[in-house]
């Protein structure tokens, strides 16, 4: 974990919907690597392009604990990459140059290097661990090959058979049952065990958030706001909770962090340090995505209408939900659109339910994991 390289690709096989088993569209990876080890120290999959969300979550998959993550899979094996990185090495994208992620990196320790122009050595490791990664998954049915000429007359789309959930766990038995066990090109042993000799090697501990829902924090999207009397207003809506009572009406502004994919409850920084789960104002609206959000707006402003108060959003959300319902089993792209909604509020709501288990809903209920012109 001395330095880590992280960079997306495009996968080179078509997902089908889990309902109908009809073909979605190529979900995009962002995958880290141990330099030392060749070890994978995290990914995460999405439907979505490149974000610094995904940026996020594929830190917070590389430096938590992967043992309750790989029981949520039904994946029985180990993978012990974990800890905090001394260093990460990216590319110049502008998902790896956002404010949140320059935020998180300074708060627990990490040191962000971006690779020189013209210089693609840089990223060698992790670009050939997405060549190995991709060759295995050339294999499968849907695969579109890299290669266009050898693909022929096969149509990856008729004969795409895996749904997003089972591409996920095939990756994690690839990385965990294979790539980890077999003697690497380079190293002329196996990534377990270098990670093993390298561990043995290091002069001091694996490091770990001093606080893992702190940690998660750090790395979500951010923005200050004061605090109105009538509430903390944000994407055009209102939240409020009595915690924020001191500092109704007043001139400071406040640091407000927020999960894209669920943006019903917002996360507030006292000054104290403390951070405070903040909820639509309205109790009765439902949780909806900042991309539902953006899209209702830009439908409302279609319409010529110059003030968009919150009651049209909700109620222009809820009439595309209604049509993406109607239509979801007639086009692709409106299945497309329906399974990014659902995997996304489905995510948010899995964390939120096993953080109230052990706590009082007043304190703070976990977001897996970013500014908002950078999730599209």
């Amino acid at each position: 974990m001395e330095i880590v390289q992280i960079d997306h690709t495009l996968v080179d096989l078509f997902v089908v919907d889990a309902v109908n088993r009809l073909p979605l569209q190529r979900p995009w990876l962002t995958l880290a690597i141990d330099i030392a080890s060749r070890m994978v120290a995290g990914f995460y999959l999405s439907l979505e392009h490149p974000s610094s969300t995904s940026v996020a979550l594929a830190i917070r998959h590389t430096v938590l604990p992967k043992a309750s993550w790989l029981a949520e899979q039904n994946v029985v094996g180990d993978w012990p990459v974990h800890g905090l990185p001394i260093a990460i090495h990216l590319d110049n994208a502008r998902e790896f140059r956002g404010r949140a992620l320059a935020w998180g990196v300074a708060e627990h320790g990490i040191n962000l290097i971006h690779r020189p122009p013209a210089r693609p050595h840089y990223g060698g490791h992790i670009e050939r661990l997405v060549g190995t990664m991709m060759g295995a998954v050339h294999f499968l049915p849907g695969s579109t090959s890299s290669d266009v000429a050898s693909r022929g007359d096969y149509d990856p789309q008729k004969h795409a058979v895996m749904t997003f959930d089972e591409l996920e766990r095939w990756l994690t038995l690839e990385i965990v049952g294979r790539y980890h066990a077999e003697i690497h090109r380079a190293l002329k042993i196996p990534p377990r065990l270098a990670w093993e000799d390298a561990v043995l090697a290091r002069h001091e501990r694996l490091r770990l958030p001093y606080d893992e829902h702190r940690f998660i924090l750090d790395f979500l999207p951010f923005e200050e706001r004061v605090i109105r009397r009538d509430g903390l207003h944000l994407f055009g809506l209102k939240y409020w909770d009595d915690v924020l009572s001191p500092w109704a009406g007043g001139p400071g502004k406040m640091l407000v962090r927020y999960d894209p994919r669920d943006i019903s409850c917002v996360f507030v920084d006292a000054p104290n340090g403390e951070s405070w789960p903040v909820r639509f104002a309205n109790l009765g609206r439902p949780r909806i995505t900042l991309g539902e959000h953006r899209q209702a707006v830009a439908a409302l402003r279609a319409r010529g209408l110059q003030s968009v108060n919150e009651h049209l959003i909700f109620e222009t959300i809820e009439a595309q939900r209604q049509i993406v319902e109607i239509a979801g089993r007639q086009t692709r792209s409106m299945r497309r659109g329906a399974e990014r909604q659902a995997r996304a509020l489905a995510a948010t709501e899995r964390h939120t339910i096993e953080t109230t288990d052990d706590a009082d809903e007043s304190e703070f209920f976990e977001l897996s994991p970013l500014s908002v012109e950078e999730w599209s």
